[in-house]
């Protein structure tokens, strides 16, 4: 299967990661979170090739995550700036899990890099996958797979990871 090809499938993880699973799709989330607008400040945060990182913004663009905007016009050309949608906004806690995740796992010797700090409270923060009922920690045992009212078979043979007593 092409990697195209998830986006016609009926998972949102797969259709979700043709968009967001491309090879430099995260680095330009992250510049855009750091306040990158224009393509020369995507290109100086990423050090991606231009042509690439025209294709990427393109997509991003197709996809609804970010917008072009015009920012100056000449005539010779036209400058546009890049940024966040609605969309690409609701993606900051998975980069914010991304960031976590890399900050335990990936062995980085002499700390995070960088730290999150929450200007609501004052704090430094991790992000954290929690239940909106609740408030617990999300954690795969816990969780059990049901099918929504998009499922392709209403009625597969779904079965938890874990059964949680009543």
């Amino acid at each position: 299967m092409r990697h195209d090809d998830l986006l016609a499938s009926n998972c949102a993880i797969e259709r979700s990661g043709a968009i967001l699973g491309e090879r430099w799709v995260i680095a330009i989330l992250r510049a855009a979170y750091l306040r990158a607008r224009t393509f020369e400040d995507y290109q100086r945060r990423t050090g991606i090739a231009r042509n690439i990182l025209t294709d990427r913004l393109n997509r991003l663009v197709d996809f609804g995550i970010m917008e072009r905007r015009e920012y100056a016009s000449g005539p010779t050309r036209t400058l546009h700036e890049y940024r966040l949608t609605p969309a690409g906004i609701d993606l900051y806690p998975v980069i914010a899990a991304i960031l976590a995740w890399g900050e335990k796992h990936t062995g980085l010797v002499n700390g995070a890099p960088t730290h999150l700090l929450h200007r609501t409270c004052g704090n430094i923060t991790h992000a954290k996958v929690v239940c909106e009922c609740c408030g617990e920690d999300l954690e795969p045992h816990d969780v059990e797979v049901r099918p929504g009212p998009g499922a392709d078979n209403p009625a597969p043979p779904w079965t938890p990871i874990r059964t949680v007593p009543d």
